[in-house]
């Protein structure tokens, strides 16, 4: 508690902004000296998980465990992509810059977990002031992702070397808990679901189940795709299984749903900002992605799976057992690979059949 002025001042309080007014004091009036919400600050943790999307909303299931460890902590979270974040869940976000990096690099925190390898993340790591600190670092002398510690030295190792990764049965997230010292108990990811955003969706069918489809995968990994044939095949499937499939993708994915839903009469409501792509996901009864960002939605949505998988270790997902992974009939020799060695993708020997009875084990057709 300070005074200033002779009033009341709460530094320590989780809702104290200090540049701006707090939440309660612009909602409801309150001041610090009388206010019913206070929330005094017993550790300060911070968390470092810059990454893609996909990445950073697969690492939310952490926020539930830490909550439970540390029911009076203020949790800070740095990344790339603040706006997937939850809001309300987390009571610091900050987007790396350079004014958040000056702004941390002036305080102190009582844990700092680094769960990212890239150089910027470990050396801001290393260069905020923290009592303990679980991930990773820079190795002193030769300036490279280094472990902070044991924990932290299974998933470095599956990431530097390939051998280690395809001998690896441990999911992402179970990987990511016991890095930070904790055992996974299958928590749940942390997601905003979008739904009270107020988008009206009239034009996707009804009366049947909706099952999206996800037809894109990124430019990075290339060899994930799958043909307009076995899209066209599966949908067709669908449909006279009594599914209602629904074709989703970004600007990338555009043109080649159009063609699909001119082929077939698939419904394709078109591409859309973030918010509104993942409230869309959330009218799915069930999800067909391949590993992409969709994929990490669709797993936080808790909707039921179905994800096509070929070049990356199958051990790495853990859908919660809602849904199902399908592989190709085809061994894949291009672990990690953006080309494909062989010249044709073995996605091409995925079966369309096959996609389809993980649908038909997965989602139940009763009518919405």
């Amino acid at each position: 508690m300070a005074s200033l002025s002779g009033i009341t001042v709460h530094p320590d309080c989780r809702h104290f902004r200090g540049d701006i007014p707090c939440r309660p004091n612009k909602e409801h009036g309150y001041q610090c000296q009388d206010c019913p919400v206070y929330a005094p600050v017993h550790q300060r943790l911070l968390i470092i998980k810059l990454g893609a999307i996909g990445d950073v909303i697969r690492t939310t299931p952490l926020l539930r465990r830490l909550r439970q460890e540390y029911p009076q902590a203020k949790i800070t979270w740095l990344t790339l992509t603040p706006a997937i974040l939850p809001q309300g869940e987390i009571d610091e976000v900050l987007k790396l810059d350079l004014a958040s990096v000056l702004h941390l690099q002036q305080r102190a925190f009582d844990v700092l977990f680094n769960l990212d390898k890239d150089k910027e993340a470990c050396a801001l790591a290393d260069s905020v002031h923290a009592t303990e600190k679980f991930g990773y670092r820079l190795h002193p002398q030769y300036g490279v992702a280094w472990p902070g510690n044991d924990l932290a030295a299974h998933k470095y190792l599956t990431g530097v070397f390939d051998q280690l990764s395809q001998q690896n049965q441990k999911p992402y997230v179970q990987e990511i808990f016991e890095l930070c010292g904790y055992e996974f108990r299958g928590e749940e990811y942390v997601f905003d679901t979008h739904e009270d955003k107020g988008y009206n969706w009239r034009q996707l069918p009804t009366g049947k189940p909706r099952i999206g489809l996800n037809t894109g995968c990124g430019d990075r990994w290339t060899t994930r795709l799958w043909s307009d044939e076995k899209w066209t095949q599966l949908i067709g499937q669908l449909q006279q299984a009594g599914y209602a499939p629904v074709l989703l993708g970004g600007e990338a994915e555009d043109e080649r749903n159009r063609r699909l839903q001119a082929v077939t009469g698939a419904a394709y409501p078109g591409t859309f900002p973030l918010p509104q792509f993942i409230n869309l996901m959330y009218q799915m009864d069930g999800i067909v992605t391949q590993v992409t960002m969709a994929m990490h939605i669709s797993i936080a949505l808790r909707k039921p799976t179905i994800l096509m998988n070929n070049i990356f270790n199958p051990y790495e997902f853990d859908l919660y057992g809602r849904g199902q992974l399908v592989q190709p009939d085809k061994q894949c020799v291009c672990f990690y690979r953006g080309s494909c060695q062989l010249g044709t993708s073995c996605m091409e020997d995925l079966p369309a059949e096959k996609v389809f009875e993980a649908v038909r084990a997965s989602v139940p057709r009763q009518e919405r």
